[in-house]
């Protein structure tokens, strides 16, 4: 599987300093966490079944595929190959536009994909196969988080037996600077926008080979 189009070109500039806000973010709430955070490789309940990810998350994962396809084009070809059967499998039901993946309605995402893994999940080693792409809700999934009206998130298997307060002493905003909500108005000027899933990103890759903006 040979990329036809240079990684680096698919991404916007400023993906690499939100990546890097994110992560030094989040690595702050792993720490203020401490025991309370069980998550680790391996860990990969959060990636079973289908959720919205942006087309900023969608460029990065077939920025991501490319890279693979360099490195390691056997194991690149195995998750297009979930993907693409992933995709096939959800069509039917895809409560979206499936000439493009777009989605309209994230609460209407197919039951049937509820137990099925991400694409991306090597089901051999539980490890993911595109972890340094991987979308900003994977980065942020875990450690408790500031949502909207100042709620907070957390994965169900840490904070066992944490209060409400020790929970909020650990908390983080995910992008305080919003970053991402520039990026993407960045590239729905450019006109790519609305929401997708893993799967329909990385199926629409043909090698890697298919315009970005289509």
């Amino acid at each position: 599987m040979q990329p036809l189009i240079p990684p680096e070109s698919i991404l916007p500039a400023g993906d690499a300093r939100l990546i890097a806000s994110i992560s030094e973010t989040m690595a702050e709430a792993a720490r203020r966490s401490g025991p309370w955070l069980v998550c680790g490789p391996g860990c990969a309940q959060c990636c079973i079944g289908p959720f919205a990810i942006t087309q900023l998350d969608a460029l990065r994962l077939r920025a991501g595929l490319a890279r693979l396809a360099e490195t390691d084009p056997a194991r690149a070809a195995a998750v297009l190959a979930r993907a693409r059967q992933y995709v096939e499998c959800a069509a039917a039901a895809w409560p979206g536009n499936p000439a493009n993946g777009e989605l309209f309605h994230e609460d209407a995402l197919p039951e049937s994909m509820d137990e099925v893994a991400c694409p991306v999940l090597d089901p051999a080693t539980g490890v993911c196969d595109l972890y340094a792409s991987r979308p900003i809700t994977c980065r942020a999934f875990g450690p408790v988080t500031r949502v909207d009206n100042g709620a907070l998130a957390a994965c169900e298997l840490c904070y066992e037996g944490a209060s409400e307060e020790e929970m909020a002493a650990c908390a983080v905003e995910i992008d305080p600077g919003g970053i991402e909500c520039d990026l993407l108005a960045e590239l729905a000027d450019k006109g790519l926008s609305g929401m997708t899933i893993v799967a329909w990103a990385l199926a629409r890759s043909h090698s890697i080979g298919l315009p970005i903006s289509q």
